[in-house]
Protein backbone atom coordinates (compact mmCIF):
# COMPACT_ATOMS: atom_id res chain seq x y z
CA UNK A 1 0.00 0.00 0.00
CA UNK A 2 1.20 3.52 -0.77
CA UNK A 3 0.38 6.53 1.39
CA UNK A 4 1.02 9.96 -0.12
CA UNK A 5 1.66 12.75 2.39
CA UNK A 6 -0.04 15.76 0.79
CA UNK A 7 -0.77 18.06 3.71
CA UNK A 8 1.94 20.69 3.30
CA UNK A 9 1.38 24.29 2.34
CA UNK A 10 4.64 24.89 0.46
CA UNK A 11 4.97 28.49 1.70
CA UNK A 12 7.97 29.22 -0.57
CA UNK A 13 5.53 29.18 -3.49
CA UNK A 14 4.13 32.36 -1.96
CA UNK A 15 0.65 33.33 -3.21
CA UNK A 16 0.36 30.21 -5.41
CA UNK A 17 -0.42 28.29 -2.22
CA UNK A 18 -2.64 30.89 -0.55
CA UNK A 19 -5.73 28.95 -1.67
CA UNK A 20 -4.37 25.45 -2.30
CA UNK A 21 -1.87 22.99 -0.85
CA UNK A 22 1.42 22.56 -2.73
CA UNK A 23 0.50 19.07 -4.06
CA UNK A 24 -2.60 20.65 -5.68
CA UNK A 25 -0.60 23.30 -7.57
CA UNK A 26 -0.99 23.00 -11.34
CA UNK A 27 1.94 21.64 -13.37
CA UNK A 28 2.77 20.86 -16.98
CA UNK A 29 -0.37 22.04 -18.78
CA UNK A 30 -2.90 19.45 -17.56
CA UNK A 31 -1.74 17.90 -14.31
CA UNK A 32 -1.25 18.77 -10.64
CA UNK A 33 2.00 18.09 -8.76
CA UNK A 34 0.48 15.20 -6.78
CA UNK A 35 -0.41 13.32 -9.98
CA UNK A 36 3.24 12.31 -10.41
CA UNK A 37 3.51 10.38 -7.12
CA UNK A 38 0.04 8.85 -7.64
CA UNK A 39 0.78 7.85 -11.24
CA UNK A 40 4.12 6.34 -10.21
CA UNK A 41 2.32 4.19 -7.64
CA UNK A 42 -0.39 3.10 -10.08
CA UNK A 43 2.09 2.41 -12.90
CA UNK A 44 4.29 0.46 -10.44
CA UNK A 45 1.42 -1.95 -9.84
CA UNK A 46 0.41 -0.70 -6.38
CA UNK A 47 -3.40 -0.97 -6.30
CA UNK A 48 -3.96 0.47 -2.80
CA UNK A 49 -3.31 4.17 -2.30
CA UNK A 50 -4.17 6.62 0.47
CA UNK A 51 -3.68 10.41 0.42
CA UNK A 52 -3.28 12.28 3.72
CA UNK A 53 -4.39 15.91 3.37
CA UNK A 54 -4.35 18.87 5.76
CA UNK A 55 -3.58 22.46 4.65
CA UNK A 56 -6.37 24.10 2.53
CA UNK A 57 -7.27 20.75 1.07
CA UNK A 58 -10.51 21.57 -0.78
CA UNK A 59 -9.10 21.94 -4.32
CA UNK A 60 -6.83 18.91 -3.76
CA UNK A 61 -9.70 16.72 -2.53
CA UNK A 62 -11.93 17.87 -5.40
CA UNK A 63 -9.17 17.02 -7.89
CA UNK A 64 -8.70 13.56 -6.31
CA UNK A 65 -12.44 12.90 -6.42
CA UNK A 66 -12.71 13.95 -10.08
CA UNK A 67 -9.51 12.38 -11.38
CA UNK A 68 -8.77 9.39 -9.16
CA UNK A 69 -12.14 7.77 -8.47
CA UNK A 70 -11.70 4.86 -10.89
CA UNK A 71 -10.37 2.32 -8.35
CA UNK A 72 -12.56 -0.76 -7.94
CA UNK A 73 -12.84 -2.69 -4.63
CA UNK A 74 -13.84 -5.89 -6.47
CA UNK A 75 -10.38 -5.84 -8.11
CA UNK A 76 -8.72 -5.45 -4.70
CA UNK A 77 -8.07 -1.77 -5.44
CA UNK A 78 -8.67 1.10 -3.05
CA UNK A 79 -8.20 4.87 -3.01
CA UNK A 80 -8.66 6.59 0.34
CA UNK A 81 -8.61 10.33 0.97
CA UNK A 82 -7.45 10.82 4.56
CA UNK A 83 -8.08 14.40 5.75
CA UNK A 84 -6.78 15.48 9.13
CA UNK A 85 -9.94 14.88 11.14
CA UNK A 86 -8.92 14.66 14.81
CA UNK A 87 -9.66 10.93 14.83
CA UNK A 88 -7.22 10.08 17.64
CA UNK A 89 -7.62 13.19 19.76
CA UNK A 90 -10.06 16.08 19.56
CA UNK A 91 -7.16 18.45 20.20
CA UNK A 92 -4.78 17.38 17.44
CA UNK A 93 -4.71 17.65 13.68
CA UNK A 94 -1.75 15.89 12.03
CA UNK A 95 1.19 16.98 14.18
CA UNK A 96 3.84 15.71 11.74
CA UNK A 97 4.37 13.28 8.88
CA UNK A 98 4.68 10.28 11.20
CA UNK A 99 1.55 11.29 13.10
CA UNK A 100 -0.36 11.47 9.79
CA UNK A 101 0.36 7.75 9.28
CA UNK A 102 -0.23 6.90 12.95
CA UNK A 103 -3.69 8.50 12.95
CA UNK A 104 -4.68 6.26 10.01
CA UNK A 105 -3.21 2.97 11.22
CA UNK A 106 -6.67 1.41 11.64
CA UNK A 107 -7.47 2.04 7.96
CA UNK A 108 -4.05 0.75 6.86
CA UNK A 109 -4.34 -2.36 9.03
CA UNK A 110 -7.80 -3.13 7.63
CA UNK A 111 -6.11 -3.75 4.25
CA UNK A 112 -3.29 -5.76 5.88
CA UNK A 113 -0.51 -4.78 3.45
CA UNK A 114 2.85 -6.49 4.03
CA UNK A 115 4.77 -3.38 2.95
CA UNK A 116 3.96 0.30 3.30
CA UNK A 117 5.39 2.85 0.88
CA UNK A 118 5.38 6.43 2.21
CA UNK A 119 5.55 9.11 -0.49
CA UNK A 120 5.88 12.89 -0.54
CA UNK A 121 3.15 14.45 -2.67
CA UNK A 122 5.04 17.53 -3.80
CA UNK A 123 7.80 16.45 -6.21
CA UNK A 124 7.85 15.99 -9.99
CA UNK A 125 9.49 12.75 -11.19
CA UNK A 126 8.83 9.33 -12.75
CA UNK A 127 9.92 6.28 -10.75
CA UNK A 128 9.20 2.56 -10.71
CA UNK A 129 8.65 1.90 -7.01
CA UNK A 130 8.67 -1.85 -7.70
CA UNK A 131 12.47 -1.77 -8.03
CA UNK A 132 12.78 -0.09 -4.63
CA UNK A 133 10.31 -2.49 -2.99
CA UNK A 134 12.21 -5.51 -4.32
CA UNK A 135 15.50 -4.09 -3.04
CA UNK A 136 13.95 -3.52 0.39
CA UNK A 137 12.50 -7.04 0.53
CA UNK A 138 15.82 -8.67 -0.37
CA UNK A 139 17.94 -6.57 2.00
CA UNK A 140 15.92 -7.19 5.17
CA UNK A 141 16.38 -3.52 6.12
CA UNK A 142 14.14 -1.89 8.74
CA UNK A 143 13.62 1.03 6.33
CA UNK A 144 14.73 1.84 2.79
CA UNK A 145 15.00 5.55 1.99
CA UNK A 146 14.71 6.80 -1.59
CA UNK A 147 17.66 9.11 -2.30
CA UNK A 148 18.64 11.45 -5.11
CA UNK A 149 22.13 12.73 -5.86
CA UNK A 150 22.50 16.53 -5.62
CA UNK A 151 25.50 18.90 -5.72
CA UNK A 152 26.89 18.78 -2.17
CA UNK A 153 26.30 22.40 -1.18
CA UNK A 154 22.74 22.37 -2.59
CA UNK A 155 21.94 19.58 -0.13
CA UNK A 156 21.63 22.05 2.77
CA UNK A 157 17.88 22.25 2.02
CA UNK A 158 17.33 18.46 2.35
CA UNK A 159 17.67 15.57 4.73
CA UNK A 160 21.07 14.11 3.81
CA UNK A 161 22.20 10.47 4.02
CA UNK A 162 25.72 9.57 5.07
CA UNK A 163 26.21 6.06 3.62
CA UNK A 164 28.93 3.40 3.56
CA UNK A 165 30.07 1.53 0.44
CA UNK A 166 27.20 -1.00 0.88
CA UNK A 167 24.48 1.73 0.89
CA UNK A 168 23.85 1.29 4.60
CA UNK A 169 22.89 4.63 6.12
CA UNK A 170 25.41 5.56 8.82
CA UNK A 171 23.92 8.93 9.66
CA UNK A 172 20.88 11.01 8.71
CA UNK A 173 21.25 14.81 8.92
CA UNK A 174 18.29 17.15 8.54
CA UNK A 175 19.28 20.24 6.48
CA UNK A 176 22.99 20.21 7.45
CA UNK A 177 25.18 23.32 6.95
CA UNK A 178 28.07 21.09 5.74
CA UNK A 179 26.51 18.03 4.04
CA UNK A 180 28.56 14.79 3.99
CA UNK A 181 29.75 13.67 0.55
CA UNK A 182 29.07 10.28 -1.02
CA UNK A 183 31.89 7.69 -0.78
CA UNK A 184 34.48 8.55 -3.44
CA UNK A 185 32.47 11.53 -4.74
CA UNK A 186 33.47 14.66 -2.80
CA UNK A 187 31.17 17.08 -4.67
CA UNK A 188 27.96 15.03 -4.45
CA UNK A 189 25.60 14.42 -1.53
CA UNK A 190 22.73 11.96 -1.20
CA UNK A 191 19.47 13.73 -0.35
CA UNK A 192 16.27 12.12 0.89
CA UNK A 193 13.37 12.18 -1.59
CA UNK A 194 10.87 11.78 1.25
CA UNK A 195 10.17 8.22 0.05
CA UNK A 196 10.31 5.36 2.59
CA UNK A 197 9.58 1.62 2.46
CA UNK A 198 8.72 -0.27 5.67
CA UNK A 199 7.29 -3.59 6.63
CA UNK A 200 3.91 -2.55 7.96
CA UNK A 201 4.25 -4.59 11.17
CA UNK A 202 7.56 -2.92 12.12
CA UNK A 203 6.34 0.57 11.23
CA UNK A 204 3.21 0.08 13.31
CA UNK A 205 5.31 -0.75 16.39
CA UNK A 206 7.64 2.21 15.81
CA UNK A 207 4.76 4.68 15.27
CA UNK A 208 2.90 3.56 18.39
CA UNK A 209 6.04 4.04 20.49
CA UNK A 210 6.65 7.42 18.89
CA UNK A 211 3.09 8.59 19.52
CA UNK A 212 3.57 7.90 23.23
CA UNK A 213 6.74 10.07 23.37
CA UNK A 214 5.79 13.60 24.52
CA UNK A 215 9.18 14.97 23.41
CA UNK A 216 8.86 13.81 19.79
CA UNK A 217 7.89 16.05 16.88
CA UNK A 218 6.22 12.96 15.32
CA UNK A 219 8.02 13.44 12.01
CA UNK A 220 9.73 10.88 9.75
CA UNK A 221 12.72 13.07 8.92
CA UNK A 222 13.29 14.36 12.44
CA UNK A 223 12.39 11.31 14.56
CA UNK A 224 11.58 8.00 12.86
CA UNK A 225 14.37 7.77 10.28
CA UNK A 226 17.19 8.90 12.66
CA UNK A 227 15.95 6.34 15.22
CA UNK A 228 16.09 3.50 12.67
CA UNK A 229 19.46 4.69 11.34
CA UNK A 230 20.80 4.54 14.90
CA UNK A 231 19.55 0.94 15.04
CA UNK A 232 22.01 0.13 12.26
CA UNK A 233 19.71 -1.40 9.64
CA UNK A 234 18.55 1.48 7.39
CA UNK A 235 19.45 1.45 3.70
CA UNK A 236 19.57 4.00 0.89
CA UNK A 237 17.96 3.31 -2.49
CA UNK A 238 19.53 5.27 -5.34
CA UNK A 239 16.88 6.93 -7.49
CA UNK A 240 19.04 6.32 -10.57
CA UNK A 241 18.24 2.57 -10.26
CA UNK A 242 14.48 3.03 -10.59
CA UNK A 243 14.02 6.34 -12.47
CA UNK A 244 12.12 6.37 -15.75
CA UNK A 245 14.34 8.26 -18.21
CA UNK A 246 13.37 10.20 -21.32
CA UNK A 247 16.14 8.45 -23.29
CA UNK A 248 19.06 6.01 -22.87
CA UNK A 249 21.57 8.80 -22.13
CA UNK A 250 19.22 11.05 -20.15
CA UNK A 251 19.85 11.97 -16.54
CA UNK A 252 17.25 10.83 -13.98
CA UNK A 253 14.66 13.62 -13.65
CA UNK A 254 13.54 14.75 -10.17
CA UNK A 255 12.46 18.24 -9.21
CA UNK A 256 11.42 19.88 -5.97
CA UNK A 257 9.35 22.70 -7.48
CA UNK A 258 9.06 24.39 -4.09
CA UNK A 259 10.04 27.95 -5.06
CA UNK A 260 8.61 30.33 -7.65
CA UNK A 261 11.83 30.16 -9.68
CA UNK A 262 12.04 26.33 -9.56
CA UNK A 263 8.34 25.99 -10.44
CA UNK A 264 8.71 28.41 -13.37
CA UNK A 265 11.83 26.78 -14.82
CA UNK A 266 10.44 23.22 -14.52
CA UNK A 267 7.31 24.25 -16.45
CA UNK A 268 9.16 26.29 -19.08
CA UNK A 269 11.64 23.40 -19.57
CA UNK A 270 8.73 21.43 -21.04
CA UNK A 271 8.64 23.83 -24.02
CA UNK A 272 12.15 22.84 -25.17
CA UNK A 273 12.57 20.52 -28.17
CA UNK A 274 13.47 17.44 -26.09
CA UNK A 275 12.63 18.18 -22.44
CA UNK A 276 14.20 16.18 -19.61
CA UNK A 277 10.71 15.17 -18.43
CA UNK A 278 8.87 13.07 -21.03
CA UNK A 279 5.12 13.68 -20.80
CA UNK A 280 4.51 11.81 -24.06
CA UNK A 281 5.54 8.35 -22.81
CA UNK A 282 2.50 6.11 -23.27
CA UNK A 283 4.24 3.30 -21.34
CA UNK A 284 4.28 5.41 -18.15
CA UNK A 285 1.37 7.86 -18.38
CA UNK A 286 0.76 10.62 -15.88
CA UNK A 287 -2.87 10.11 -14.88
CA UNK A 288 -4.98 13.11 -13.96
CA UNK A 289 -8.44 14.62 -14.17
CA UNK A 290 -8.97 15.59 -17.80
CA UNK A 291 -11.80 17.94 -18.67
CA UNK A 292 -13.91 17.45 -21.80
CA UNK A 293 -12.82 20.42 -23.89
CA UNK A 294 -12.85 21.73 -27.42
CA UNK A 295 -9.53 21.67 -29.32
CA UNK A 296 -7.11 24.57 -29.07
CA UNK A 297 -7.66 27.21 -31.74
CA UNK A 298 -5.44 29.80 -33.47
CA UNK A 299 -7.05 32.57 -35.53
CA UNK A 300 -6.13 35.66 -37.60
CA UNK A 301 -3.30 35.89 -40.10
CA UNK A 302 -2.18 39.43 -40.80
CA UNK A 303 0.99 41.32 -39.88
CA UNK A 304 0.91 42.28 -36.19
CA UNK A 305 -2.20 40.19 -35.60
CA UNK A 306 -1.31 36.55 -36.22
CA UNK A 307 -2.35 33.67 -33.98
CA UNK A 308 0.88 31.68 -33.58
CA UNK A 309 2.87 29.63 -31.07
CA UNK A 310 6.56 28.78 -31.17
CA UNK A 311 8.10 26.25 -28.73
CA UNK A 312 4.93 26.28 -26.62
CA UNK A 313 2.45 23.86 -25.02
CA UNK A 314 -1.20 24.75 -25.59
CA UNK A 315 -3.95 22.78 -23.82
CA UNK A 316 -7.54 22.14 -24.85
CA UNK A 317 -10.13 24.94 -24.95
CA UNK A 318 -7.41 27.58 -25.53
CA UNK A 319 -7.96 30.33 -28.11
CA UNK A 320 -5.00 32.32 -29.38
CA UNK A 321 -6.65 35.13 -31.31
CA UNK A 322 -4.17 37.22 -33.26
CA UNK A 323 -1.48 36.91 -30.56
CA UNK A 324 2.04 35.47 -30.51
CA UNK A 325 3.34 32.87 -28.02
CA UNK A 326 6.98 31.91 -27.54
CA UNK A 327 8.12 29.44 -24.86
CA UNK A 328 4.69 29.60 -23.26
CA UNK A 329 2.75 26.92 -21.38
CA UNK A 330 -1.02 27.39 -21.50
CA UNK A 331 -3.28 25.35 -19.25
CA UNK A 332 -6.89 24.52 -20.14
CA UNK A 333 -9.17 27.33 -21.26
CA UNK A 334 -6.67 30.19 -21.66
CA UNK A 335 -7.71 32.93 -24.09
CA UNK A 336 -5.15 35.37 -25.53
CA UNK A 337 -6.55 38.32 -27.46
CA UNK A 338 -5.25 40.25 -30.45
CA UNK A 339 -1.97 42.16 -30.66
CA UNK A 340 -0.64 40.53 -27.49
CA UNK A 341 2.82 39.01 -27.06
CA UNK A 342 3.46 36.24 -24.52
CA UNK A 343 7.02 34.95 -23.92
CA UNK A 344 8.43 32.66 -21.20
CA UNK A 345 5.05 32.43 -19.50
CA UNK A 346 3.10 29.88 -17.46
CA UNK A 347 -0.62 30.67 -17.71
CA UNK A 348 -2.81 28.63 -15.36
CA UNK A 349 -6.35 27.51 -16.30
CA UNK A 350 -8.99 29.99 -17.48
CA UNK A 351 -6.67 33.00 -17.71
CA UNK A 352 -7.95 35.67 -20.12
CA UNK A 353 -5.36 38.00 -21.66
CA UNK A 354 -6.69 41.31 -22.99
CA UNK A 355 -5.58 43.08 -26.16
CA UNK A 356 -2.12 44.59 -26.68
CA UNK A 357 -0.67 42.89 -23.59
CA UNK A 358 3.06 42.11 -23.35
CA UNK A 359 4.05 39.47 -20.78
CA UNK A 360 7.55 38.04 -20.31
CA UNK A 361 8.91 35.79 -17.52
CA UNK A 362 5.57 35.47 -15.72
CA UNK A 363 3.33 33.00 -13.90
CA UNK A 364 -0.35 34.00 -14.01
CA UNK A 365 -2.61 32.33 -11.44
CA UNK A 366 -5.89 30.62 -12.34
CA UNK A 367 -8.88 32.52 -13.68
CA UNK A 368 -7.30 35.98 -13.88
CA UNK A 369 -8.41 38.66 -16.34
CA UNK A 370 -5.30 40.49 -17.53
CA UNK A 371 -6.38 44.02 -18.54
CA UNK A 372 -5.67 45.26 -22.06
CA UNK A 373 -2.36 47.09 -22.48
CA UNK A 374 -0.65 45.60 -19.41
CA UNK A 375 3.13 45.23 -19.79
CA UNK A 376 5.11 42.95 -17.43
CA UNK A 377 8.73 41.86 -17.75
CA UNK A 378 10.29 45.02 -19.17
CA UNK A 379 10.64 47.34 -16.15
CA UNK A 380 12.00 45.51 -13.05
CA UNK A 381 11.22 48.36 -10.65
CA UNK A 382 7.65 48.73 -11.82
CA UNK A 383 7.17 44.94 -11.84
CA UNK A 384 8.40 44.62 -8.24
CA UNK A 385 6.06 47.41 -7.13
CA UNK A 386 2.96 45.75 -8.56
CA UNK A 387 3.66 41.99 -8.46
CA UNK A 388 5.62 39.28 -6.65
CA UNK A 389 9.01 39.44 -8.42
CA UNK A 390 11.84 37.00 -7.63
CA UNK A 391 15.56 37.74 -7.70
CA UNK A 392 15.69 35.92 -11.04
CA UNK A 393 13.14 38.31 -12.50
CA UNK A 394 10.11 35.96 -12.54
CA UNK A 395 6.81 37.72 -11.77
CA UNK A 396 3.89 35.93 -10.13
CA UNK A 397 0.57 37.63 -10.93
CA UNK A 398 -2.48 36.92 -8.77
CA UNK A 399 -6.07 38.13 -8.71
CA UNK A 400 -5.45 40.40 -5.72
CA UNK A 401 -2.46 42.03 -7.44
CA UNK A 402 -4.51 42.75 -10.58
CA UNK A 403 -7.36 44.15 -8.46
CA UNK A 404 -4.88 46.46 -6.70
CA UNK A 405 -3.84 48.02 -10.03
CA UNK A 406 -7.09 49.97 -10.07
CA UNK A 407 -6.36 51.68 -6.74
Amino acid sequence: MAIVLAGGRGSRLMELTDKRAKPAVYFGGKTRIIDFALSNALNSGIPRIGVATQYKAHSLIRHLQHGWSFFRPERNESFDILPASQRISEDNWYMGTADAIYQNLDIIESYAPKYLLILAGDHVYKQDYGVMLEEHSESGASVTVGCVEVPRMEATAFGVMHIDENDRIIDFLEKPKDPPAMPGRPDVALASMGIYVFETKLLTEVLRANAADPNSSHDFGKDIIPQLVAGGNARAHHYSKSALRSGPEAEPYWRDVGTIDAYFSANIDLTTTVPDLDLYDREWPIWTYSEMTAPAKFVHDEDGRRGEAIASLVSGDCIVSGAALRHALLFTGVHVNSFSSIENAVLLPRVNIGRSVRLKNVIVDRGIQIPSGLVVGEDPVEDARRFRRTENGICLITEEMIAALGH
